[in-house]
């Protein structure tokens, strides 16, 4: 084969990359290209700060491609449409791209598939969908025996993990449209993007003098700490493979110390494998993009107050732990784990607002907005997915906060009218009496508002409406 066309989508590196590796064996020169979709692009789930991080991403690839006698080609238009011109202008005999499992990638992919030479390539994901189902090979819906399956298949290791190419040939005459430029991440968002800044945090979360994975299992619940690997966004865009994450996760399980650490390090490995479980569930009922998987919970009767939805997308809602988390997204374009739980129980549960308008407000805002993640987060969250815990659970966000805030430092953080309160009342601010309100400089219902709902009568509303609902 003389020519191979690598069509980059969601594997923005060259380390690991196995698109790219079928493409070097088979062929001879490689054209890296990157086909700026306007279905995508122009998607009302597209949001800025995601876009930004893409195509900084892209800036990033291209200049190690070009340390590699490389470039990036970009073009703009239909995949199908693009990659055909690509192949007539390259004369290429196959395109290698990493497999998609969204239900618009599919189609997009099979329509391609049936004109033009594509060679898809499992690598999204450790194990593909279709290799972790059940003996009758029906999917699993439900995450523990998805995930006791998962771990039965061979382990990846670390010989599996390719190496970054010392060369990618191309083709020089291929013209190629210039990066856009018009976006740009806010200095507020904490993720240089690029495959060399993945590759770092992986690094210092697995090999640090205190390696954080193994205190993780605790601390990624505390909204105040630095206990996260912080790696999401990098794999979304596939800045760093699937793979590479979880043989860094089955190391630090076996170079373990401690039965403690072995624990902590398995609780990461289990986050991705959560990953995992949910692009699995997107594979094999497409339909929970659109409706609840739970068919007996289709109709429940949201309010979909507007206004409420309002405050609760600025940080307004007068509860400080959900605010600091809205507030935390809207300038960083991440939020905690945790403040992602409890903010979308509060939009859910408490306001008893659609979990698709928030499902789709997130997506418009975090950088690491992932499809197949981002849904099955907010389907838990609501109770009508494939978690097997029951609808009534309702997160107290006072409660939430005292507990995984004890000293308001998240909150303090992120919703600053909040600074000066005493740790006693900075999770229900509302209790202050007047002369602490005066003393801390922060006025209920002036300087930071009043509850929008009462917690203890919006548990009983919700129950009573899922009730209803599968009536």
């Amino acid at each position: 084969m003389k020519t191979a066309v690598w069509w980059i989508r969601r594997d923005l590196r060259l380390t690991d990359n196995q698109a790219l590796a079928s493409a070097l064996e088979q062929a001879e020169s490689i054209l890296p290209v990157f086909v700026l979709d306007p279905a995508l692009w122009n998607s009302r789930r597209a949001g800025p700060k995601r876009l930004a991080f893409l195509l900084g991403g892209l800036r990033a690839l291209d200049a190690d491609l070009r340390a590699r006698g490389s470039r990036l080609v970009v073009r703009q238009g239909r995949p199908r449409d693009e990659l055909a011109s690509l192949q007539a202008e390259t004369s290429a005999d196959a395109i290698y791209a990493e497999e998609d499992d969204s239900p618009y990638a599919r189609r997009r992919d099979g329509q391609i598939a049936a004109d033009l030479p594509l060679r898809l390539i499992s690598s999204l994901t450790v194990h593909p969908p279709m290799t972790v189902v059940k003996p009758d090979r029906t999917p699993y819906t439900v995450f523990t025996p998805f995930s006791r399956t998962w771990k039965t298949l061979s382990p990846p290791s670390l010989n599996s993990v390719l190496p970054t190419p010392a060369r990618v040939p191309t083709p020089t005459s291929v013209p190629s449209l210039a990066i856009p430029m018009e976006l740009s991440l806010p200095s507020g968002v904490p993720f240089p993007p690029g495959e060399a800044e993945a590759q770092c945090r992986l690094s210092r979360f697995m090999d640090s003098d205190r390696p954080a994975i193994y205190h993780y299992a605790d601390a990624r619940n505390h909204m105040g700490w630095d206990g996260t690997s912080q790696l999401s966004p990098y794999l979304r865009f596939g800045m760093l493979s699937a793979r590479q994450a979880a043989v860094a996760a089955y190391s630090a399980i076996a170079s373990a110390t401690s039965m403690e650490a072995r624990k902590n390090a398995e609780t990461w490995l289990n986050e991705l494998i959560w990953r995992e479980f949910y692009i699995s569930i997107l594979y094999h009922f497409p339909g929970v993009s659109r409706q609840a998987f739970r068919a007996d919970l289709r109709d429940i009767p949201w309010r979909n107050d507007l206004q409420e939805f309002e405050a609760w997308c600025e940080g307004n809602t007068g509860y400080p732990v959900v605010d600091a988390a809205m507030r935390q997204l809207k300038q960083t374009g991440w939020m905690h784990n945790r403040a992602r739980m409890i903010a979308a129980s509060f939009l859910v549960k408490d306001l008893l607002i659609d979990w698709r308008w928030g499902e789709r407000w997130f997506m418009q805002n975090l950088v690491d907005g992932d499809p197949a993640a981002n849904n099955g987060g907010w389907q838990w969250t609501a109770g009508v997915g494939t978690d097997a815990a029951p609808y009534f659970r309702v997160f107290n966000p006072v409660l939430q906060g005292q507990r995984f805030d004890p000293a308001g430092a998240y909150v303090r953080r992120w919703v600053p009218e909040l600074e000066n309160v005493p740790s006693k009342f900075i999770h229900q601010p509302w209790e202050m009496p007047a002369d602490v309100q005066h003393a801390s400089g922060c006025i209920i219902g002036q300087d930071y508002p009043t509850p929008i709902v009462n917690h203890v009568e919006a548990r009983e509303r919700v129950l009573s409406a899922y009730r209803r609902a599968q009536s």
